[in-house]
């Protein structure tokens, strides 16, 4: 954790994953990708043992779950309306998580690009300290692959099957935890 001196804690990360507003197209006019879930699932370095998964709905406010959004998702409209604001999902982050002191993680760089515009939209303090961890990248460089894949096609790399559903927020951060967890220990 960050004492005096601003230090960032090294034993745990922050694992993070969002789910967003999307459609098969173009969104509807006025709509624009918004974060409905955040899943985290932190990751204790020394051990590479995940913690709890934890899922915050996040209730949208200039977009609405889209048909093709609950297909991919299986979050509808309605569990996401009565889900936090975004400015409350955010305080949850820094208060239950300390995500402020620790580093993060997420699977690329949609995760970090949708804070930081959400926040700069919203006008909501970023909740994230100032170390981000991008796995995609950094799993295609310790396995030499030619080109960055999917979270799901890294984990049947590692011979493993997806544990959960698949694009849901809280079973994708569990997910690309387990990734992280084994790129540390090699």
């Amino acid at each position: 954790m960050r004492d005096d001196r601003g230090v960032i804690a090294l034993d745990e990360v922050l694992v993070v994953d969002v789910e967003s507003t999307c459609w098969e197209g173009s969104p509807p006019p006025g709509e624009s990708s918004e974060i409905i879930e955040i899943g985290i699932c932190p990751l204790e370095v020394a051990s590479g043992a995940r913690g709890e998964r934890r899922s915050v709905l996040v209730r949208p406010s200039r977009s609405s779950v889209s048909p093709f959004c609950t297909r991919l998702t299986t979050l509808t409209a309605s569990q996401v309306a009565s889900g936090v604001s975004f400015a409350e999902a955010c305080a949850v982050l820094r208060k239950e998580f300390r995500s402020g002191r620790r580093v993060w993680a997420s699977y690329g760089d949609y995760d970090r690009r949708m804070f930081e515009r959400q926040c700069a939209d919203f006008g909501v303090g970023y909740p994230f300290g100032p170390r981000h961890v991008n796995v995609k990248t950094l799993f295609a460089l310790a396995h030499s692959l030619p080109r960055e894949v999917g979270m799901a096609e890294a984990v049947r790399l590692t011979g493993r099957s997806i544990d959960g559903t698949h694009h849901r927020g809280h079973d994708d951060a569990y997910n690309i935890a387990g990734l992280l967890a084994g790129l540390l220990r090699r």
